[in-house]
């Protein structure tokens, strides 16, 4: 019971840090035994998945239920904050593709995959989710259908008496517990995921890739320390690095693991109650976040593209790169209602510079390969940057209405508006 206390005490954040180095040297020195010990990844990963639709369900439906009517919330900025990130992430990507030109070795394609014809089947896609059979959209964990019939069925509830109310309310309190109980065992699924990263996967199919995955990972480094940090800042005019490097720590690592922005989701919603943003607020900004805004992807389609292009000897203009921006935001928006995700939706972006779709899914073929760095990098600049534009979101509307708030020294969940003011 002693260490059990003394492990409580240690702040979550260092815990995945022990249980991440324990992987690590479990899989290095016995990677053997240690590979029975992957079951907590998996465990974790599927606990998270099992529990998010249900989660976000009553989540917004109880927001939606409580709200009072003349009540703002900041969706619009968020949602602003969302798209402009995925463009400027996609641009970026272009501009460092054009300093650091790549050549890719073609491998064999993934002709059995079928991927969109246009931009507009993908937005369709997206588009005839939101009307997915409720039931079928909690099973498969489509968040556009279960953010639809949410939003829905809270409105049709307002006028419900308060006794209904506050049985939706409790249970929206009840699944966010047992989500909180799901994140105390992280350190176990991080350590579980590490090992069966290092000793299932290894590093040497990745060797022959090394540059692209350079410029890839590079872009995306790019766009989490310098570009998101810079919209914050505009934002708040506060230093964004405090509130930037909590993103990266307390949801950024996870997602690295997982590679689920799905499975992130009670990871991300526990953070905003952390960070104490408005609950009516960030119930519906997470999960719709983890739907369209797609920085990592915007990057991977605009990065692997162009490599083609080089590897091909296409010259490409000016206004021909800019449009390759708009259309990997795009398409990086609609990622989620394309199965196989970002890399499914390179042919698309291809067909832009007339590269046939042979040619094209021999890429995305490329893009599986190196998809063990490619998908973990770009989930975690995806989930992170959700709790980041919501967070600078609400900060900013509260120092418009005269707030003293440092965004460094956000209101906590226990706290009130007003200590921290007075403080």
């Amino acid at each position: 019971m002693k260490v059990l206390k003394m492990w409580n005490q240690i702040s979550l954040v260092k815990q995945i840090a022990i249980g991440l180095i324990v992987g690590i040297l479990l899989a290095v020195t016995i990677p053997e035994a240690a590979k029975s010990l992957t079951i907590f990844g998996t465990l974790f990963v599927s606990a998270l998945k099992a529990v998010a639709p249900v989660l976000v369900f009553f989540l917004v439906m109880a927001a939606i239920v409580q709200h009072k009517k003349g009540q703002q919330t900041n969706m619009k900025s968020i949602v602003f904050l969302y798209l402009l990130g995925t463009f400027l992430a996609g641009a970026v990507a272009v501009i460092v593709s054009f300093l650091f030109p790549v050549n890719i070795t073609l491998t064999e394609s993934t002709e059995k995959l079928a991927a969109p014809g246009n931009a507009i089947e993908v937005l369709q896609t997206l588009v005839l989710n939101m009307v997915d059979n409720p039931v079928n959209a909690l099973v498969q964990a489509n968040y556009i259908g279960i953010l639809t019939w949410a939003i829905i069925l809270g409105l049709a509830l307002k006028n419900a008496s308060d006794t209904t109310k506050t049985a939706i309310s409790n249970v929206s309190d009840a699944v966010a517990k047992m989500v909180g109980w799901i994140i105390k065992l992280a350190p176990l699924g991080i350590m579980g995921l590490v090992i069966a990263s290092i000793t299932e996967n290894g590093l040497k199919s990745l060797l022959g890739y090394g540059n692209l995955l350079l410029v890839l990972i590079g872009t995306m480094l790019v766009v989490a320390l310098i570009v998101n940090p810079l919209i914050v800042f505009l934002n708040v005019r506060q230093n964004p690095y405090p509130l930037v490097f909590k993103c990266l720590r307390e949801s950024g690592i996870t997602a690295f693991f997982t590679r689920s922005s799905a499975a992130n989701i009670p990871v991300n919603m526990e953070l905003c109650k952390k960070l104490g943003l408005d609950k009516e607020t960030y119930a519906i900004s997470i999960p719709l976040g983890a739907t369209i805004n797609m920085a990592g992807a915007a990057i991977t389609i605009s990065v692997l593209t162009l490599a083609a292009v080089n590897t091909l000897g296409i010259q490409v203009d000016l206004p021909t790169a800019i449009i390759l921006s708009v259309l990997a935001a795009v398409c990086a928006c609609g990622a989620s209602g394309v199965a196989g995700g970002s890399l499914l939706l390179i042919p698309l972006a291809c067909s832009l510079f007339g590269i046939s779709n042979d040619i094209a899914m021999q890429v995305v073929a490329v893009g599986f390969i190196i998809g063990v760095l490619q998908d973990s990098f770009e989930t975690g600049l995806n989930s992170s940057t959700d709790v980041l534009f919501t967070a600078t979101a609400e900060f900013r509307k509260r120092l418009n209405e005269g707030e003293q708030l440092s965004i460094n020294r956000p209101v906590m969940a226990e706290e009130s508006a007003e200590k921290v003011v007075n403080s």
